[in-house]
This record gives structure tokens, C-alpha cells and sequence, in this order.
């Protein structure tokens, strides 16, 4: 950060610290760390694109990412990088996951989430461990080879998402994209970024909402409805 401090940014007018999946979450993380590297007059805002991994049980009822997250933090000693207001009351390794501090963020903040974040279907609702028998591995490739049983379960996934954003939706200097496509980061590509195919909800697209936040046009909160109303999406297939 140093060194892009020296290269101009220092000078920035405006500035957004974004990232991708463990990158949207160290930008989280550090939002407020980056908003302090800046003068105050510099118009400074993150965005979160697929990091707000949920502390769930799999359908094993095993809080496999939990015991994941205690793991990383105990390797990599990454207590003292998180939000000392979290570690405080919390053990530190659950402070990895952002409906923990979120609320004590202060810099404003925008959330691209799916509602069928597939990286978290795979990893946090469905581990290869809680599916032995691999019933579930054709669904959790593929959205539209799941069955009604599992839609359901899918569906419980994405309201205990929304669930956890209660607080934030109140949140007036925030933003939220959370469309029910079957995919994870969107931000970087074109496809699902700005394009005439892009996903959309009410006729925005991701770049088009981020816009309408960043620059104060408009209060950006875009919530999709459940799997499958969105004629937009694109989903994901990983077969």
C-alpha cells in the first residue's frame, strides 16, 4: 500500500478497495484500515464482490467452515489483523466471517452477493464431507440439475443470507446486489459486470447499481427473488 501511496494514490480524489471471494472479504476486513491511508477529503467507499461467507452448519449439521476458519486463524496467527471490536467479545476465528463485524464498519460498503453462491454451496453447505455418498454432487455443480428437495435446501441457504443482512439493509450509506444467479465473484468479468447480457434486478445491472451508490445518485439496495424468477441470469455450470 506503500508503495501505491508514492505512485499517486496519495493524490486520489476518489478511491475504492474492492475484491473477489477471500479477496472481497479482506476488503471488509481492512475497509476501515484504507479509508485511514487516505486524507478526508478523498471520497473512500469498498466493495465486497462474493465475501460474505456465512457461518453455517453443513447438511451434516457439522460447522465444517467454522473448524476451517479456526484452522486459518491459528495457522497464519491472523487474530491481530481482524477488528479488535470483534476479537474482543469473539473468538478471534469467528470475526473471519463479515456478519460479525459488519455492522461496526465504518466507511460505507457495498455487497455483490449471489443467492446461490456456488463456492459456499460446495464449501460451506455441501463440504465433499457431508455428502459421502455423493447425492448431492450433480445439484451443487449444476443449479438446474437439482431437485425440489434440494431447491428447498438451497433456498433455506439464501434466506439465512438475507437473514443476515437485516441489520445492513438499514445501513443508509450502504449497498447491496444480491441476485439469485448460480455463480460467485461477478465483478470482474464483463459478462456479469456492465453488458447488454449482463444478470440484472429491476433492469440494473451490477456496474449500474455500484454507480448509483458510489456516487450518492440513489439509494442502492437491490434484493433478486428466489431461484429461478430471473430470466437474466447466466448460471454457472461446473460439470
Amino acid at each position: 500500500m506503500d508503495e501505491l501511496l508514492s505512485l499517486g494514490l496519495s493524490n486520489a480524489k476518489q478511491a475504492l478497495l474492492s475484491g473477489c471471494s477471500a479477496g472481497g472479504l479482506a476488503a471488509l476486513i481492512h475497509c476501515d484500515d484504507f479509508r485511514e491511508m487516505l486524507p478526508k477529503d478523498v471520497n473512500v467507499k469498498c466493495l465486497s464482490d462474493a465475501g460474505f461467507f456465512l457461518n453455517e452448519k453443513d447438511i451434516a449439521g457439522i460447522p465444517t467452515f467454522e473448524r476451517f476458519y479456526e484452522d486459518v486463524v491459528n495457522l497464519q496467527g491472523a487474530a491481530k489483523s481482524l477488528k479488535k471490536d470483534c476479537t474482543s467479545r469473539l473468538e478471534p476465528y469467528k470475526c473471519f466471517f463479515p456478519e460479525e463485524f459488519i455492522s461496526n464498519i465504518k466507511t460505507p460498503v457495498f455487497l455483490v452477493n449471489p443467492g446461490y453462491d456456488f463456492w459456499q454451496i460446495q464449501n460451506v453447505l455441501i463440504p465433499d464431507s457431508a455428502d459421502p455418498h455423493g447425492s448431492w454432487l450433480r445439484c451443487k455443480l449444476n443449479i438446474t440439475l437439482c431437485n425440489s428437495k434440494q431447491l428447498e435446501v438451497l433456498e433455506d441457504f439464501r434466506k439465512s443470507l438475507l437473514k443476515k443482512l437485516d441489520g445492513f439493509q438499514q445501513n443508509p450509506e450502504g449497498g447491496m446486489f444480491i441476485i439469485s444467479c448460480f455463480s460467485h465473484c461477478q465483478t470482474w468479468m464483463t459478462g456479469t459486470w456492465h453488458a447488454p447480457y449482463s444478470p440484472k434486478i429491476d433492469n440494473k445491472t451490477i456496474a449500474e447499481a455500484v454507480g448509483e451508490w458510489y456516487f450518492n445518485r440513489k439509494a442502492a439496495k437491490y434484493i433478486d427473488c428466489p431461484y429461478p424468477c430471473n430470466p437474466t441470469c447466466s448460471h454457472f455450470s461446473l460439470t
